[in-house]
This record gives structure tokens, C-alpha cells and sequence, in this order.
């Protein structure tokens, strides 16, 4: 669906996969060039106002044009994502060189999960975090949202509701047992105690969840953000969770919640949002949509039309993490409507060279490779 390259050429690379998922072609969502569209500052990553208390999509989805040495994961840093999401909605592009002027799709809009407004909301699924503090009454709700990395196979995040029972600068990381033996077994061995700095994985930040062994902390590796990297706990780029420590006090409520799937308003409208079901998932992917589906129907007192309810099967199939609108059937509008933005994506001489993420990536993904064949 996200091909970037279609904004070079109409939408004729597209014709397959749109054919699977519209009805009829609606002619009304023309997609304006790139040549022909504006360019404008990208809208603020991880803060979003609700006009409404019905509305629960926030953000827009916004393309920026790649430079010569911009890699995937340093866009997605940039504007706000995890790596995972911006390689879902950008299937065609080579994530470590996705070359000069080539157009990424920024899938910088999102569908809230359905769960009350309060605290910390976790979803695995789509690797993302929201935070709805306590504002003035009578003002509009706010909502901060962060990418995430979570537990791996093996690993698992858990689910449920649990607070925050205490908060930690440039904490020590005193390893569990079972990480020293995965660690010793693979010929890394390591302490018992690793001291607060920059070889620290937890950052310089660490919120402790009432969940024994389990926080919401920083990392010394930033390109894992967005990924199923950790040991369970979740992690944020550096800079979000300074941001997140400032405003989350202990007390505060996490809710985790594992929703692929889901359903959204925006200004009358409808969103489906949908991305590949996490691979240990108890439940299947099919009986995921129906409960949906069902709850959908629930809610509004009467049945979805069988021409939305085939669209959003479709949509479900691709899983790319972007909201679309439904009922419109035709997926040309998420383009329609996407903002041009300026390349933000500065150059840190500090940072890890192109190769050495990629051995580290590489690397990592060996890793989750030969958990997931032992298991």
C-alpha cells in the first residue's frame, strides 16, 4: 500500500494491491503530486490535543524526502517513531540506504486503544505508549504519545493494569538471574550490578511498574526503539523518557493492552488502524478483527455495512500501521492527505556509524532468530 515511490509516478504502482481492498474507485480523493504540494514544518511528535472527547484519532500522516545518508531508523528517531512502523508503512524501501529524494511515508497519525482515558496506556501491538495527564477542567485533553520497544519472544511484556511505584535517575541495573545465564550461556558473561553511565541498558531514566522485574526505562541503544528487543521491560529513545519521567509521579496507573486492531473517530469519520499480530499472540488474528467487529457493531446498535466490514478484512490482510478512512474505498486518500514536511534528521558526530548499526542490528536480529527456532 505505502509505496513511496507511486508519488513519483500516480498511483498505477498501486492498481493491485488497491484492487483488493476498495470497492468501488472514488474519483473525489485525487492524490496531488509531490511536485505540486507545499512543504511545511512537521507537525510536534509526541504531543496531540483532542477537540472532542468522541475524537479518538490524533495526528496526520506526513511525507519527507530522504537524503543521501539518512537511514529508516535515523527518520524514524527524528519524527517521533519506532523503527518497526516506519518499515511497516514503507514496504519498498531499503531501510538502511533509502537513497536521495526518495519519499518516506511518515505513518504519524494513530488510532487511540480502547481503554479509559487515565494514566499510561501501553500497546504492545502497535509497539506504542500514551499518556493522558491530568488537565484543568474545562480544558481539552492532551495526550503525549511515544514509540516503544517491548519484550521479545520468550520474553513477553505482560498484560494488565499495574501503577508506577517508584522513579530513578541514572540508575544501577542490578541483572537478573535469568539474563546472567542467557548471557553466560552465549559467552558474554555479565555482573551482577551494572553501574549507572553509558554502558547502563537502562538509560538514565527508570519508572518501576508494580509488576516485580518489570519498569518502563531509557536505553543506551536507541536504534532498538520499536522493536521486540527487550527482556520484557519497555523502553523509550533517551529523550522521551526524560520527557515521560518529568510528568508521570508515582501512583500513576499503566494499563498494557495487546490490540492489533483498531477503530477510531475523527470529525465523523471512521479509521482502521491495523498491524501484524504479535507472533506468540493467544489469540488468532481472525478471531481478533471479529471481536472488533462485533464490539464495533455493539457500540453504534446496528451492523456495520458487509462493504466496510469486507474493506476492513483487507486492510487487516496488509497490516501497515496506518489509520484509513473507511467506507471511502479507495486507499488513495491516506496519501491524499499526507503533509509534506522538511527533513528534520540531524547529524550526530557521536553516533555509531552506518556500518557498525548495521552489524548491531544484524546482530540483534540473529539473536531474536535463533529464540524464536528454540522455541
Amino acid at each position: 500500500m505505502l509505496l513511496p515511490l507511486l508519488f513519483l509516478g500516480g498511483c498505477a504502482a498501486l492498481e493491485d494491491f488497491l484492487d483488493t481492498v476498495r470497492g468501488e474507485r472514488d474519483a473525489t480523493t485525487p492524490v496531488v503530486p509531490l511536485s505540486e504540494r507545499p512543504v511545511v514544518d512537521p507537525i510536534q511528535a509526541n504531543h496531540f490535543v483532542l477537540t472532542s472527547p468522541e475524537q479518538s484519532v490524533i495526528g496526520v500522516p506526513q511525507i519527507v524526502f530522504a537524503r543521501g545518508e539518512d537511514t529508516l531508523s535515523d527518520l524514524a528517531r527524528a519524527y517521533g517513531l519506532g523503527y518497526d512502523e516506519l518499515i511497516a508503512a514503507n514496504p519498498g524501501v531499503d531501510p538502511w540506504l533509502p537513497g536521495e529524494q526518495t519519499p518516506v511515508l511518515l505513518p504519524t497519525q494513530y488510532v487511540l486503544p480502547d481503554v479509559p482515558r487515565k494514566g499510561v496506556i501501553l500497546n504492545i501491538a502497535s509497539k506504542r505508549l500514551f499518556y493522558f495527564p491530568v488537565v484543568p477542567e474545562g480544558q481539552p485533553q492532551v495526550v503525549k504519545s511515544y514509540p516503544i520497544g517491548i519484550g521479545r519472544v520468550g520474553w513477553e511484556t505482560p498484560l494488565g493494569a499495574t501503577t508506577v511505584i517508584a522513579k530513578a535517575r541514572d540508575p544501577q541495573w542490578f541483572v537478573p538471574a535469568s539474563v546472567r545465564r542467557e548471557h553466560a550461556e552465549k559467552g558474554d558473561p555479565l555482573p551482577s550490578v551494572v553501574p549507572a553511565g553509558p554502558n547502563n541498558p537502562l538509560g538514565t531514566r527508570v519508572l518501576k511498574l508494580d509488576m516485580p522485574g518489570y519498569l518502563i526505562h531509557g536505553t543506551n541503544q536507541p536504534y532498538g526503539v520499536g522493536m521486540r528487543v527487550s527482556h520484557g521491560c519497555v523502553r523509550l529513545y533517551p529523550e522521551n523518557i526524560e520527557l515521560l519521567y518529568e510528568l508521570v509521579e508515582i501512583g500513576e496507573t499503566v494499563m498494557i493492552v495487546n490490540e492489533p486492531y483498531l477503530l477510531g473517530w475523527r470529525d465523523g469519520e471512521m479509521y482502521f488502524e491495523s498491524h501484524v499480530p504479535l507472533e506468540d499472540d493467544s489469540i488468532s488474528p481472525a478471531d481478533r478483527l471479529e471481536i472488533l467487529l462485533q464490539d464495533q457493531e455493539s457500540k453504534a446498535g446496528a451492523p456495520l455495512r458487509q462493504a466496510d466490514k469486507d474493506q476492513l478484512r483487507a486492510i487487516a490482510s496488509v497490516a501497515n500501521g496506518v489509520p484509513v478512512r473507511v467506507g471511502l474505498h479507495d486507499l488513495d486518500e491516506v496519501f491524499a492527505r499526507a503533509v509534506l514536511v522538511h527533513n528534520t534528521v540531524e547529524v550526530d558526530p557521536d553516533a555509531p556509524t552506518l556500518l557498525e548499526v548495521r552489524e548491531m542490528m544484524d546482530e540483534v536480529m540473529s539473536e531474536l532468530e535463533e529464540e524464536s527456532e528454540a522455541l
